[in-house]
């Protein structure tokens, strides 16, 4: 199938600011965005030259166009690259409370979550995640009222509490109001680098010896925490895991893996705008698979109605978190994974309590770039003609992405 034009638009994610879509030949993919934002020193080459926004919405759509060349399910054939010849649906990391930069409250922490782990099968653990978020609304407007069930990014509620203890024993509640304590545990993601300023914490409790975080294991059915120090804390990072017996996610870009593995994580947040390109995105995650690392597929805060990163079935991550069941562009991933489980049939394997590591890991080869085919490089003065004029646009608007 001959790659004959690209063309890239402008279109608006879920908060209102402006993004990338691309069309090639056939297939179109629209690039999420995120409210974190920190610098990194990874960058692909391409991207430095291109824009890692424009080249991405490339990417995901030169996958599309290669499963339909082939005749396959787009999960099918990111599948095939991966080298996965099974395919396991993910245990569903659903976003009930937030706080954070995704929401206008007092809450820290930026996100509480739950995952129905003890499900049978992904449709199950759906129907138990929007049950509990159907009984943490009641909770909360109980206790609070009805302002405070107003929802922020990614549809979780916003409710104005200070102490992040609080958060979770509204979860704890609301699991069990549904009926679900024998099912559902609990993750966090801290975002602690949203407050580290200069190499010091905004919060008093943010150090390796504070019993906060170690309070929240004991007391609450916590599975893992993302982000619990600053991205650069390695030492605190090190300290903490060695005296944890849950997961510690972190890193998203690949030249980090090498350095977190022997010192600070034990699974990748895979976020593939961060990442830059699908097929770096599927490097990543073989590294961590490798390295007997959980990999947890991830949206951003700021998303579109696109739905690739529920194909990223096909890398076999075993966990994922796409916010609630409740906004648009969070149920478009969760009805395609539906989709998913519906289509593979009896072949359907949902992780569930082995989302850190449903598959055995391979010590397997990362597929290489392939940005050397001769249609695609002859395309890029197109692709970056189209990149520049969305970044005039918007400069011109004064629109500032967050």
């Amino acid at each position: 199938m001959a790659m004959q034009k690209i063309f890239i638009r402008e279109i608006l994610d879920s908060r209102g600011n402006p993004t990338v879509e691309a069309d090639l030949h056939t297939a179109k993919a629209a690039v999420p965005s995120g409210a974190q934002t920190k610098p990194t020193t990874w960058e692909p080459r391409i991207s430095q030259k291109f824009g890692a926004s424009a080249i991405l919405g490339v990417s995901l759509a030169v996958y599309k166009v290669g499963a339909a060349e082939k005749g396959v399910s787009l999960y099918r054939h990111i599948a095939d690259f991966a080298g996965n010849p099974d395919l396991i649906l993910p245990a569903l990391a659903f976003n009930m409370i937030i706080g954070g930069s995704h929401a206008v409250n007092k809450l820290a922490m930026q996100e509480c979550m739950i995952l129905p782990v003890e499900a049978s099968f992904f449709k199950e653990a759906m129907r138990i995640g929007a049950e509990v978020y159907h009984h943490l609304k009641g909770v909360i407007k109980a206790k609070y009222g009805k302002d405070a069930t107003n929802v922020g990014d990614e549809g979780g509620f916003a409710p104005n509490i200070l102490e992040n203890s609080e958060s979770l024993e509204l979860l704890k509640t609301a699991i069990q109001a549904a009926g679900y304590p024998d099912k559902v545990v609990i993750c966090m993601d801290v975002a602690a680098s949203e407050f580290c300023l200069n190499g010091k914490y905004d919060l008093n409790f943010m150090s390796r010896d504070d019993p906060l975080y170690k309070s929240f294991i004991k007391n609450y059915p916590m599975i893992s925490i993302e982000d619990p120090f600053d991205q650069d804390d390695w030492a605190t990072w090190t300290s903490f895991l060695l005296g944890v017996d849950i997961k510690i996610v972190g890193v998203a870009n690949p030249k980090r893996i090498g350095q977190a593995v022997e010192k600070a994580c034990s699974c990748l947040l895979l976020k593939v705008n961060q990442i830059s390109s699908v097929t770096k995105s599927i490097q990543g995650c073989k590294l961590a698979q490798s390295n007997g690392w959980g990999v947890m597929v991830s949206h951003r805060s700021g998303e579109t109605e696109d739905t690739f990163i529920a194909d990223f079935v096909g890398l076999c991550t075993g966990q994922i978190k796409t916010g609630t069941p409740c906004h648009l562009e969070c149920l478009a991933k969760y009805s395609q994974l539906m989709r998913i489980e519906e289509a593979l049939g009896d072949k359907a394997i949902f992780a569930g309590h082995k989302f850190h590591n449903p598959k055995a890991s391979e010590k397997l080869e990362a597929p290489g770039l392939h940005w050397t085919d001769p249609g695609l490089l002859n395309l890029l003065p197109e692709i970056n003609t189209g990149a520049n004029q969305i970044k005039r646009e918007k400069e011109t608007r004064g629109w500032r992405l967050r």
